[in-house]
């Protein structure tokens, strides 16, 4: 299992502090080794407010990989940048294997 998690550093909101936001389960014989890539849509990253609205907004986030959230292989940090705005209310929270 490849799991990807995020924790926004300066959330003005309480939030979690390991957000799951993408994973895909893989099966390797011993020693194999895989290549796995997702894309998690910048809109994964924002705030709701609890009822129907979304928004975007800029973040600091840390982030982990792994193979669950107590067995985290790889760390780093990304940064959010651009305009915040209000998503309309058909957008989903979903992130892909690419």
């Amino acid at each position: 299992m490849v799991q990807i998690y995020v924790r926004d550093v300066y959330a003005s909101l309480v939030r979690s502090v390991k957000e799951l936001k993408a994973f895909e389960r893989v099966t390797l014989q011993p020693k194999q080794r895989a290549v796995v890539s997702f894309t998690i849509p910048v809109d994964m990253l924002n705030f709701t407010n609890g009822i129907t609205e979304g928004w975007s907004r800029l973040a600091n986030l840390r982030l982990w990989l792994g193979a669950s959230s107590g067995d985290i292989r790889l760390r780093g940090r990304i940064e959010v940048d651009g305009e915040n705005r209000v998503l309309d209310g058909h957008w989903r929270m979903e992130s892909r294997q690419t």
